[in-house]
């Protein structure tokens, strides 16, 4: 007879690298062209990465100072809305123009209406319902 051996059952704790500055400097490149495509102003961009006006335009043209890790998270979170929303929607144009229309999960606000609540937490909960809704986590 066999004895039965205790299996570990804990999972390990998934710990992700570190954004590096080069990849959050890509990150921000990419909001840039999201935001566009998102039909986003720069005012609202600099509330959704919680940044001074002044300081969106100028990275915006190119001079991107330290993205801090509140930065970091921030466009984490948008880069995963992103992808959940390619994932969600096979037209790419119905991913973008998403973020602007009503939603009965948000009370009848827009996504983005959400995100612009501008707290790192309102970026989250975008994130969540959608990696809920595309069957991810």
């Amino acid at each position: 007879m066999a004895i039965l051996q205790p299996i570990d059952t804990v999972a390990p704790h998934f710990v992700p690298a570190p954004i590096s500055d080069a990849e959050a400097q890509a990150m921000f490149r990419a909001a840039v062209n999201l935001f566009a495509r998102w039909g986003v102003g720069d005012e609202q961009a600099s509330v959704l990465l919680d940044l001074p006006l002044r300081t969106y335009r100028r990275w915006k043209a190119g001079h991107i100072g330290r993205i801090d890790r509140d930065g970091r998270a921030r466009l984490s979170n948008l880069m995963g809305i992103h992808k959940a929303l390619r994932i969600i929607f096979h037209e790419p144009q119905r991913a973008y123009d998403w973020v602007s229309r009503p939603n009965a999960a948000f009370g009848g606000r827009t996504p983005l209406e959400i995100m612009l609540g501008g707290e790192l937490t309102d970026l989250m909960r975008v994130r969540r319902f959608l990696d809920a809704e595309r069957g991810g986590w």
